[in-house]
């Protein structure tokens, strides 16, 4: 009877132990590992600092485009400059006197034409004033070996009006001259004096122009004299 008891008291022990093993073994088999979900990623913002963006925005300038168009300044490395209303630039002062010039110099030469045509060669140019109203050229006889033998020849606005004699003196210079005048020097000979040494000094005289007519202030020496003092 005690061992059926204790045969009874070990077969329910197994039994519990049976049982505990089992629950045990349910609950381990019901124990499952969770993996906790990592927190959906969050959306992404945009910076609002220029410099930490990535992504560069290349805003319209607010600033209206001018209807007037620019021009490219070579010299400074491709620049552009809004073109200023047009302007005719004065020339150069050197560029008027070589207008000047050349007009001067074509009306010159046109005097010293008329000059020749007359059987006289032109002594300098350069005192043909082409600026002036009333304008001079002395010349020598052409073919003259001595060199004497000069007539002054004037000019009205660049046409021809005349000489200052009707024969030609020994020689005769331009002491000055302006708008409307000049004064001629002569050269003034006593009987016997040669040609290049004239002993009764000069005679200036002054040539003026009144309403278009030359007249000269003062007597003109004769060309020649037996007794007195004359141009040649």
């Amino acid at each position: 009877m005690g061992a059926m008891r204790a045969t009874r008291a070990t077969a329910g022990t197994l039994a519990l132990g049976a049982s505990c093993a089992a629950l045990l073994g349910g609950c381990g088999g019901a124990t499952k590992t969770v993996t906790v979900a990592s927190s959906p990623p969050a959306q992404q913002e945009t910076s609002t600092n220029p410099a930490a963006s990535s992504t560069t925005t290349t805003h319209p300038s607010t600033t209206p485009t001018s209807s007037t168009p620019t021009v490219t300044t070579p010299a400074t490395g491709g620049g552009t400059v809004a073109p200023g209303p047009a302007r005719k630039a004065p020339e150069p002062a050197f560029a008027e006197h070589e207008h000047e010039s050349a007009g001067s110099g074509q009306a010159a030469s046109a005097a010293a034409g008329v000059v020749r045509a007359h059987g006289y060669t032109p002594n300098n140019t350069a005192e043909y004033h082409s600026d002036q109203t009333l304008r001079v050229l002395v010349g020598t006889r052409t073919g003259s070996g001595d060199g004497y033998g000069q007539q002054a020849f004037f000019f009205l606005d660049g046409h021809y009006i005349g000489t200052d004699t009707s024969e030609p003196s020994a020689t005769v210079k331009v002491i000055s001259q302006s708008d409307t005048q000049v004064t001629l020097a002569y050269p003034l000979y006593r009987s016997g004096d040669p040609l290049s040494s004239p002993s009764g000094g000069q005679a200036t005289i002054t040539f003026q122009l009144n309403n278009g007519r030359l007249t000269p202030l003062g007597q003109i020496p004769p060309t020649r004299s037996a007794s007195g003092l004359s141009r040649y």
